[in-house]
């Protein structure tokens, strides 16, 4: 079919292209989005004041559509902070130290236990929790702490954040911007990210195994006094394991279970005095506060476990319904309010319903923190989607919205291979350069609206090209493949040069992208 391309269309087509040569420069890019958007909706409609008012209707339109999106986000974030009041994440994870007796077994759990917990919560909370409870664990029982580091990036930042089974929020943008059904696109994801992160683990393993040593406690000693002359800061020091690592400080490794080593203490006072009541209620509610902590750190895990047999179960057979992408997330986000609530009234009974409100705050502060940077973006290449278009650009509701995008790819088809596995690996390209801004999110839209313009064009499913550039986009900026993204944490907390990490990492995980690609085109 043949195009008639205008300015418009070329202006949309240089914003594009800017966004990625900014990308590329490892800078923020929502400054080029505004303006992209902005010049080409007032090239498009010749007004000035509809450029102006683009602006703010794509933000608008992008924060509509997205915004369950930051409210599962807020709801769990907000979940995780009154179960850390407690102590009861730290507990979630520590039956798993019984089994790190050595370099391989650690390497194995640290694997299983990121990717089980950023799954669910994402890596953010994961990394402290793991680095202040199971990589002490791991460094004694004699990993390296470059495999450490590489294990934890690889099944966190990686596998687990770049399929984003549970929460759905990467398969919601990428869905979303390509016109495609977000359970689908899951899917998919989750089949490549698992043949990424496997890929990965066992280049990384193998290149890490001679490395490992016999379990010792002088390791975990030698460790710590490199972690104390490289970082300026004992191990120990810092308050919580909700903390983020700045420039590699350390996170405490004291279980919350420690507190009762107070305990001896008091026996022996017992023996000489009679308790007082107010030190018997402190005994009492230390206590208490313990066994909330154990309750809460089985029911997290047993409700969530629950929910995913649930969601099997409603997959593979007519049991229960079949709960879609927007239902299931509602679902994740309704369990989290209610452990939320419950978390809150058992750490404070009188005030909880204003702690809960503060976590919930907390929730949807880190969520704008951690997304809202996505929404400008998206507004810019929403206003190349026919399906968003004619909101932003003003036009009335029953009017048709330009297709920039799809009218670009279309007019340059006859420049272009027809061939799959050239269109997927140009789309892995893309999504990798622009995941080097590290976030991994903000070029989920690009890719997005790239795959559904790319596919029918090439004879592909837009949803399988859109997972691919997920891969792309998450795994180079999520925290694997730069420097400057949340890597920093995971070098951080296993004590390496976060720079050394990225190199480490480079090879196991584009072996992993080159694989999973070649294998979606074949399978999908």
């Amino acid at each position: 079919m043949d195009v008639s391309l205008t300015a418009a269309h070329w202006v949309y087509l240089g914003g594009i292209i800017v966004i990625l040569a900014t990308m590329l420069m490892r800078k923020n890019i929502v400054v080029p989005a505004v303006i992209g958007t902005f010049l080409t909706a007032f090239v498009f409609s010749d007004s000035l004041v509809t450029g102006l008012a683009s602006i703010f209707n794509a933000s608008l339109v992008a924060a509509r559509e997205l915004f369950n999106i930051f409210l599962i986000i807020s709801l769990v974030t907000a979940m995780l902070g009154a179960l850390r009041q407690m102590g009861a994440d730290r507990l979630m994870v520590a039956p798993f130290r019984r089994v790190m007796r050595g370099g391989t077994s650690s390497f194995i759990v640290l694997a299983v236990v990121t990717y089980t917990i950023s799954l669910f919560f994402w890596p953010t909370p994961a990394v402290p929790l793991i680095g202040a409870v199971l990589i002490p664990v791991a460094i004694r029982a004699g990993l390296p702490p470059m495999a450490v580091g590489m294990a934890i990036a690889i099944c966190g930042q990686g596998m687990a954040l770049s399929s984003d089974y549970i929460i759905k929020v990467a398969p919601g943008l990428s869905a979303k911007s390509a016109g495609v059904d977000p359970d689908v696109v899951a899917d998919r994801a989750l089949v490549m990210s698992l043949i990424v992160g496997v890929t990965a683990l066992l280049i990384a393993y193998f290149t890490q195994r001679r490395h490992m040593r016999r379990p010792a406690p002088e390791l975990l000693s030698d460790w710590e006094s490199r972690a104390e002359s490289d970082f300026g800061k004992p191990v120990g020091d810092a308050p919580d394991s909700g903390a983020t690592p700045t420039g590699g400080g350390a996170i405490a490794r004291v279980p919350a279970q420690a507190a009762t080593s107070a305990a001896p203490p008091t026996s022996t006072a017992v023996l000489a005095e009679p308790v007082t009541a107010s030190a018997r209620q402190v005994i009492d509610d230390t206590f208490k506060s313990i066994r909330a902590a154990k309750t809460f750190a089985v029911l997290v895990p047993t409700a969530y476990l629950a929910f995913i047999v649930y969601l099997m179960v409603g997959k593979f057979t007519d049991l229960v319904p079949d709960l879609k992408g927007g239902d299931a997330a509602a679902m994740v986000g309704g369990i989290a309010a209610l452990i939320l609530f419950a978390a809150a009234a058992t750490n404070d009974k009188k005030g909880f319903l204003e702690t809960t409100s503060e976590h919930l705050i907390d929730g949807l502060v880190f969520a704008f923190k951690a997304m809202g940077i996505v929404i400008p973006i998206a507004g810019f290449f929403f206003i190349g989607n026919g399906d968003f278009s004619a909101a932003i650009l003003g036009l009335p509701a029953d009017a048709t919205g330009p297709t920039l995008l799809f009218d670009l790819v279309n007019a340059a088809q006859s420049h272009l291979p027809q061939n799959a596995f050239v269109t997927s690996f140009g789309i892995l390209a893309i999504g990798m350069i622009a995941g080097l801004e590290g976030s991994g999110f903000t070029g989920l839209p690009l890719t997005g609206s790239l795959a559904g313009a790319l596919g029918p064009a090439v004879g592909m499913d837009p949803a399988t090209l859109a997972a691919i550039g997920q891969m792309g986009n998450i795994w180079s900026g999520g925290g694997t493949l730069v420097a400057w993204s949340s890597l920093i944490a995971v070098a951080g907390f296993a004590r390496v040069p976060v720079l050394e990490l990225a190199r480490k990492c480079f090879v196991p995980v584009v072996s992993g992208l080159v694989l999973s690609t070649a294998v979606s085109v074949l399978i999908f």
